[in-house]
């Protein structure tokens, strides 16, 4: 990230700017999507003087007016598409999962989510000739899921061309079919999740803003952070906010993260995974009476919805349930030793 000034803010001297950057605000980006109060709270800033300066970063941060129809389309040929490398998954997500979005991934117990997370860990570090996004990923843990054995797996998995190609980018002598050269790229892929486990919701959170923190610091390197993956979003907020009285302070809170979450997908331009639990509606007689988890907060904020289910054997259903620019539908893939696979 270039070194930017933040003195040259109306009523940002020294010790303002200190303690800006201490509170991760070190860009005029960061803080022009900031709210007065979150400035004020979290950097110990008056609110007039927070509010002239976010006013200020978005002027100079060019943040925050009308443009046209053809300027945000021009845009958005910057967000990349993470392929899950089967052909009818893609072909319903237009392309694969997209950057500076969120995407929810919800079933029952089993059904694969923690198998998609892992899987986009691996496919999102390939080269983008074969559908990665050349970047490095965050993996936060709620649930215990993350095993690096996973991940060995799942690249071993991977198409020949794929693997050859992303031997190819990273320098390592050998093919698909070379041993020694799969294992050094399994050590290389590895070392770009940078995986923490979550203790509680309090902890979760302050994960979201080291997330931040990390994919700055990643931003003008090699592999840039290009996939934050939550395993799962909801897990802790279901288990210490318990009944109707604790509802709306679950959701505040959970309204806030999925905030900060959105954040660093859109300032580093990163895919934003998320798995949820769900729950049964014992009041549904017809149908399929799975519900995710995280109510209208979530169905809101999330930008598409992916609800996997349980078929025959290792058959799972991906059903886009909700999206801004795609039909809903269904697609077919199976999950196996080697990571997810076409039907």
């Amino acid at each position: 990230m270039p070194e930017v000034n933040l003195e040259e803010l109306p009523g940002v001297g020294p010790a303002t700017a200190d303690k800006l950057q201490e509170a991760g605000f070190d860009s005029f980006q960061s803080l022009a999507v900031a709210s007065p109060s979150e400035l004020s709270n979290t950097a110990d800033v008056g609110e007039s003087t927070s509010a002239d300066i976010v006013r200020a970063a978005r002027d100079a941060a060019d943040i925050g007016g009308f443009e046209t129809g053809s300027t945000v389309l021009e845009r958005r040929n910057e967000i990349g598409k993470l392929t899950w490398h089967i052909d009818e998954v893609d072909d319903l997500l237009g392309g694969g999962i997209e950057t500076q979005s969120i995407t929810e991934v919800y079933g029952e117990f089993g059904s694969g989510k923690s198998q998609v997370t892992h899987q986009m860990a691996v496919n999102v570090q390939l080269p983008q000739e074969v559908g990665g996004l050349h970047g490095s990923a965050i993996f936060v843990d709620s649930e215990d899921t993350f095993r690096p054995e996973r991940i060995d797996d799942m690249v071993r998995g991977l198409p020949d061309e794929a693997i050859d190609a992303t031997l190819d980018d990273r320098e390592i002598e050998g093919s698909a079919t070379d041993e020694e050269a799969v294992d050094e790229l399994i050590d290389d892929i590895l070392d770009k999740i940078h995986v923490a486990k979550a203790f509680n919701s309090n902890h979760q959170m302050l994960l979201a803003e080291k997330a931040k923190e990390l994919a700055s610091e990643h931003e003008d390197s090699e592999y840039p952070v290009r996939l934050l993956a939550i395993d799962s979003l909801t897990a802790h907020f279901r288990a210490e906010y318990v009944g109707r009285g604790q509802l709306a302070d679950r959701q505040q809170k959970l309204n806030k993260h999925l905030h900060d979450l959105d954040k660093v997908g859109n300032l580093y331009n990163a895919a934003v995974v998320v798995t949820n639990q769900v729950a049964s509606n014992p009041d549904s007689f017809f149908g399929d009476p799975t519900q995710p988890i995280g109510g209208n907060i979530l169905g809101h904020k999330s930008t598409f919805r992916i609800y996997l289910r349980k078929s025959k054997g290792d058959k799972r259903i991906v059903r886009l349930v909700d999206a801004p620019n795609l039909a809903d539908g269904e697609a077919v893939m199976r999950v196996q030793g080697d990571g997810l696979k076409p039907e």
